[in-house]
This record gives C-alpha cells, structure tokens and sequence, in this order.
C-alpha cells in the first residue's frame, strides 16, 4: 500500500527562522566587537561542556560556552536547561526526557555522533541514553527550520557530540591524560572517570575514556526518597587520520549503561510499588568520513553507525511474575552531504545537498519468549541554498522523503512526501538583524512502544493512518548594542515568535485494565485492541523566547523568557502526551550571573522561575522557584587542576518540572526533582 503526498509549498514568509541566544551572559562574551550579527543560515544553539571545543564550533552559532554548572552535571538537564524552549524532565538519568516547546523526544531528532537515537522503549521510562560526563557540546534547534533536519523532527533536532581527542591535546602535545572525580550529597552519587588521548603521528588521533558513576537514592526538598540504587558505566573509544591532507576517517564507539534498584514505573518515585532490579544500556558504533580540498565546490561529510538502546529486567531477582521482559530499539543509518559555495555578482550561494538513509527496528521478549517485532525506514533527499548578497539571506530549501511504516501500526504502507522551506533575514541597521521563516514538516508513523509489540496479537493495524505534516513559521529580531557604560562591553537583545501547526497526530491507544482501547476490526474506541490512530483535530503551538546577555569586563549576566502553549482546534486540548502530563508548561524565567575577577576563581548563580498553568481540564501544574550557585578553582600553584563546588536548589525547593510526570493531587504519581545537593568535583590532565 502507498500514500503519496506532495505538500503546499507556501512561500510566504509568516514568520521567524532562526536560533535566538543562549540565556547565559557568557554568550556576548563570545562575540569579539567586531564580529557580524548571526544569519537565519545558522540556526543552532551550541551548549559547550569545555572552553577547548570553542573554535571547534560551527563560525558564527550562538553559543552558551563554559557553563560551569554542566561540569558537574549528571542529568541532561542539567546541560539544556539553559536554552531557550527547552527544558528535561525526568529525575533518573534512566527517566530523562527532553522536550522543546513541549514535544518530547518521540517528535524530536537526537542524535549522539550523528547518530540517530529513533524508537521509544516504554512510557514509563526514557529514550535518551547518554551520561553528561562523556559531552563536549550538544547542538540544539529550537523549532524545525531547515530541511536538513528531515523526518522525526516536528519540535527541532538535538545533536549530541563526545569529546574528542583533537579538544584535549595542547600544542605540541603527542600524549596526555585526564583524571577527573565528582560527588554529590543528596544521593551520596560518586563520579570517577579516567581518558587517554594521543596523536602518535601528526595525522593519527586516539581516544579512550572509562567512567563510572554510583549513586543511592536521594530525596526532594519534602524529604520523600527518590528511589534509586544504580551503578553507571560509561566507556568512549575513538580512533582519527588524516589521508593525504584532505581525507579525514574516524571511527567510535560509546556506551553507557545503568543497572540497579529503580521503581517498576521509574516515573513515579514516590509510588509504594516496591522497586526492582533493571538495566538500561545504549551501544553506538559509528563511522566517519570527510573530504575537503582545496574546491569550493566540495566539502563532503559522510557517517554510518548502528546504535542500539535497551531495557532488561531479570526475572532471576523478580518476585512479581510478568515483570522480566527485554525491549530494545536498534536503528542502523548513513548520511552523505556535499556543501559548495558558488560566488557570483548576484551574491553568495552556499549549496547544502545531501541524502540521507535509515531503518529502526524493535524488538520485545517477555519471560525469555519473543513477543513481537516490527520495522520501518526512511530514504530522504534534499537541498538547499544558503544565498547571501549584502544585507540580504535567502534560504530556500525542498526535500523528498519516501517512508516505510511498522508492519503492526500502519500495515507497512509506503509515504511519499515532499516538503519545501524559505528563511529570510536582512540588516536593517548596523548590528540589528530581522529574520523569518516558513518550513513545512513531515513526520511518518513510528514504531510502536516496544514492549507493547505482539507481531499482531490483540492490536489494530490502522492501514488508513494518516502521516503527521504541517508547518513552523517563525519571526524575530536580534539587536547588538556595544560601549554602553564602558569601553567594550556588549549587550545583546533576540526575541522571536513562532507558530507551529500539526495535523494528523498521531496518538498510541492502549488497552487492558481500566483503559479504554480501539475495536480490533474498526479501530473504534471501546473495544480491547491497541494500536495508533490520528486524533481528529489540529494542534498549532504558539509561543515567544527572549533573551538579553550582557558582557562587561569579567562580568557577565543573562536574562531569558520563554512562553510555549498548545492548543486543539476543536476540544482547546494540550498536545497528548504519553511520556508524562499535559505537554504545556508555565512559563519560564532564568537569570544567570557570571564573574571571573582573575584566572584563578570564577563565581555563578542561576535562577529560575516556572510559573503555574492551568489546562483545558482545569488540571493545575504548581508554579517553583530553583536557585544555585557554584564556584571554580584553579590554584596558579597546581597546574592543570579544577576544582568546582556548587549548593543546587539552595533552598531545597519541592518540585516537579513541568517536563516530568506531575500529578498536582498525587504525590505518590508525580516525579519530584531533587532537593538540596551539594557537588563538588575535581579534574587534573596532564
């Protein structure tokens, strides 16, 4: 069965096209005064773990460099929490959601590596399998605006990078190390790490990192215990040469793995179930390759990987039968890229063509019995083109994806899809900046959550679903003012607005207990078969992210606002969401306060404040206010050495982020963050 579909392609310009600044003062710090204002062609939020990675980033991102909070970090988000419209729900690091303008990850393209992290494993727990420890920088679009993201990116794309030896090694370095231990007081965790890297040859780079990361349970500022016993392994190996200047080959593997005591539903904490023993792993193998002469006309980047994510539960420690099962998501892809840039008298084109290819397949076995399977893949084509003439961006761009659904979703049905985008920006005056976009999306149905797959066996093939499709339109400005009160000294203004319009969402019925599931022959609601459907109304998701970031000598300090609401056309419904409570969250404010007065101490606090909402239902999430503040060392005496201390929810705020799990008149069903917790942690290379 095939469904071909060629989209609208519109070419107003509704409205805005690319990423704002990071909320963090040390942002504007990253501009030199002369620096140019940022064009809707790059439109990606760059978090970076290390100051080494800086020149490393694509010219001209938006940065949040050296967050110092992110050394420590041991949660997702606790790395990015910091952008505007996006925040990580979930207390476990097996729980971690990431969510941008209130789309969770099941509508978002991650990727570790390059690497595309697809499928979702169970409801109750999380889809990102990744320790902090191992990142050098995660770049973030906020919103889909390019045609480059593709498939699975109705809310924007994150794409996670490990460290890599070439950010490690100091001039003139063949060999070094890197030792680095952590502690944290609310759950007594310990982070020790180790990382060998080298170039034994000026065209050879290596890397190899061991970690390991334990932790009890903690408990949030009420005292109730966030049941959690685990034990973290991480290891990262990497391998680099150049050939002959212009080829570069790579190739790695990463791994991260959490086994221990955590609730049946690591969701709710708090819940009386007694916990149980379970494991999580994510297994990436990757490898790479670019070739870059001295042409203008070729810069080739290209990757294949397999990665593969999984939950297990040991029927051997399990008292309760039915609980042992072994879900897993495997997903094997390659990608190649071409980017020219043709000059001419009517400007500057920079030719961006790819082709892109993957397949992700599920699979369940309960009680050492295979249950179900299921598989789908994506083949895509695109281009775009980045023209510059003057004051002038032009970004038009087209796509063509050809989409092969689950067997036991959509009964395997082909879509043939064609979508288009056009971003605009120009400079109205020196440092001041207008820019607008419009990009039409499409996203195929997914695979359906792993451990509900049943080859078949009590589930409702939809055969007339529907792929997901409609549009963000986006529109802002982004003002740079510079010698304010002193010679030097920046300040830098962005806001946007946007719009983002879906239809056909698809929705996973389920069935079984008290829930209510779809006739197995019609897909009508109120007979006893799951199975996915497209909800009969439109969603548009409507919002604005601010920020202003000024830089003054060692100073620095950073103020962001950011508003997200989704709405039904029809019920004025949030977007339903299965991965936790309603998808809107109230809005948000961070201010973040850095100072450095020498080379030897640096001084932060954060704040951030979440106001309440109430749904359509009249369901409320509480409003909560979460403050912190840290400190660096690094002693002239000892060379190589940083040392940071941190106190994180200073005053041991009871909370849920409005990301997780939230049950306002349910303590026992919501999935309180930590309270109080101090960290201190200490590295030294060599």
């Amino acid at each position: 069965m095939r469904e071909v579909k060629l989209s609208r392609f519109s070419s107003r310009l509704t409205v805005l096209s690319m990423g704002v600044a990071a909320v963090l003062g040390a942002q504007a710090a990253s501009a030199a005064p002369s620096a140019d204002m940022p064009t809707t062609t790059l439109q990606t939020i760059t978090v970076t773990a290390n100051s080494s990675v800086r020149d490393k980033v694509q010219e001209g991102s938006v940065h949040t460099e050296d967050y110092t909070p992110a050394q420590q970090a041991d949660h997702l988000s606790d790395f990015l929490n910091v952008i505007p419209g996006v925040t990580v729900g979930g207390t476990s690091t097996v729980n971690q959601r990431i969510r941008i303008r209130g789309l969770d990850d099941t509508n978002l393209k991650v990727t570790i590596d390059g690497a595309r992290q697809e499928g979702t494993l169970f409801y109750h727990m999380g889809d990102v399998t990744i320790d902090p420890d191992l990142l050098k920088q995660s770049e973030v679009s906020v919103g889909n605006n390019s045609v480059t993201l593709g498939n699975d990116a109705l809310g924007g794309a994150v794409a996670f990078k490990t460290v890599d030896a070439a950010d490690l090694l100091k001039p003139g370095q063949k060999i070094g190390a890197k030792l680095h231990a952590g502690y944290a007081s609310n759950n007594d965790e310990l982070l020790t790490s180790a990382t060998v890297f080298g170039a034994p040859t000026d065209n050879i780079d290596l890397l190899a990192y061991y970690g390991k990361r334990d932790a009890s349970s903690g408990e949030d500022g009420n005292g109730r215990e966030l049941f959690e016993d685990s034990k973290g392994e991480n290891i990262l190996l990497k391998a680099g040469a150049y050939i002959a200047d212009d080829h570069h080959i790579g190739a790695s593997f990463s791994s991260t793995e959490k086994k221990g005591i955590f609730p049946f539903r690591p969701d709710f904490p708090s819940r009386n179930d007694a916990p149980i023993p379970q494991q999580v792993k994510r297994d990436t193998y990757g490898l790479d390759y670019t070739y870059n002469p001295a042409s203008k006309l070729i810069d080739v980047d290209a990757n294949v990987y397999q990665t593969k994510t999984r939950i297990l539960r040991d029927s051997d420690y399990v008292t309760n039968p039915g609980f042992e099962f072994d879900a897993q998501v495997k997903t094997i892809g390659g990608k190649i890229q071409n980017t020219s840039t043709i000059d001419s008298s009517f400007g500057t084109h920079k030719l961006i063509a790819g082709v892109e290819h993957y397949k992700k397949e599920s699979e369940m076995s309960r009680d050492f019995i295979k249950s179900g399977s299921d598989s789908a893949k994506n083949t895509s084509v695109y281009l775009e083109d980045q023209w510059q003439n003057g004051k002038l961006t032009l970004t038009p761009g087209v796509r063509y994806d050809r989409y092969e659904s689950p067997e036991f979703v959509a009964g395997g049905k082909t879509y043939d899809n064609v979508v288009g985008a056009l971003a605009a920006s120009y400079e109205i005056a020196p440092m001041t900046q207008v820019f607008a976009s419009y990009t039409q999306l499409f996203n195929g149905p997914d695979l359906s959550q792993a451990i509900f797959n049943s080859d078949g066996a009590n589930t409702y093939v939809n055969n007339n679903l529907k792929v997901e499709e409609g549009s963000n339109a986006e529109i802002g400005i982004a003002k740079t003012l510079r010698d304010l009160t002193v010679a030097g000294d920046a300040l830098q203004l962005s806001g946007k607005y946007f719009e983002t319009n879906i239809e056909n969402f698809i929705e996973f019925v389920r069935s079984g207990g008290t829930r209510v599931g779809l006739d197995c022959a019609t897909g009508q609601s109120g007979g006893a078969c799951q199975g996915a459907v497209n909800k009969d109304e439109d969603f548009k998701i409507k919002g604005f992210e601010l920020a202003a970031d000024y830089k003054m000598d060692n100073f620095s300090m950073g103020l962001g606002y950011t508003r997200a609401r989704s709405k039904g056309d029809k019920t004025g419904d949030s977007i339903p969401s299965v991965t936790g409570s309603g998808s809107n969250s109230g809005d948000r404010y961070m201010v973040n306060l850095n100072y450095e007065p020498n080379d030897v101490v640096g001084l932060g606090w954060r704040s951030t404040y979440v106001a309440s909402i109430t749904d359509n239902k009249q369901n409320t999430k509480p409003n909560y206010d979460v403050h912190d503040v840290y400190m660096n060392y690094s002693p002239r005496q000892l060379d190589n050495v940083k040392a940071t201390v941190g106190v994180y929810n200073i005053f041991d705020e009871a909370y849920a982020s409005h990301s997780s799990r939230l049950n306002a008149a349910d303590a026992a069903t919501t999935d309180f963050e930590s309270g109080r917790n101090i960290k201190a942690s200490l590295s030294y290379q060599f």
